[in-house]
């Protein structure tokens, strides 16, 4: 009897989070809530006109970092919810040559905790002027959506 069968299925309260204060998601959403997490769509340099900021790879990721953050927060979580971080790179050497100025970005935006994380190289991403994107997972205070 505990078993349910293969027509049976949880319901799942699923919430999707777009905020303003993004550039809108050409298809995609921003941060989807469902039980007790927030997934973080991948985010690049976007500013608020949906152009990458200029500057190197720290500028970038300073830029990426805080729309993840900033839908994060739309979504009801926080920084310290982060459970892990995916960082897509287009020059990995080049991200490396700057871990400390990274660092010191993470700590202003994130604080000092680190999540489970991965730094991947890549050729490119889907805005060809991005350095680099970043893509989460947030777990909230109480696992509800």
């Amino acid at each position: 009897m505990g078993e349910p069968s293969s027509r049976e299925h949880r319901v799942v309260n699923i919430r999707r989070v777009n905020p303003e204060s993004l550039p809108p998601g050409r298809g995609f959403t921003h941060a989807v809530v469902a039980d007790g997490r927030v997934y973080l769509s991948g985010q690049t340099a976007l500013d608020r006109s949906g152009r990458i900021v200029a500057g190197d790879v720290v500028a970038q990721f300073e830029q990426a970092l805080g729309n993840l953050v900033e839908a994060l927060n739309a979504a009801g979580g926080h920084p310290d919810q982060l459970v892990t971080l995916t960082v897509y790179v287009v020059d990995l050497d080049g991200y490396q040559a700057r871990l400390r100025d990274i660092g010191d970005v993470w700590r202003r935006l994130v604080g000092n905790e680190y999540p489970a994380m991965a730094a991947v190289g890549v050729s490119r991403l889907w805005d060809v002027e991005a350095l680099v994107e970043v893509q989460g997972v947030a777990v909230l205070d109480g696992g509800t959506g």
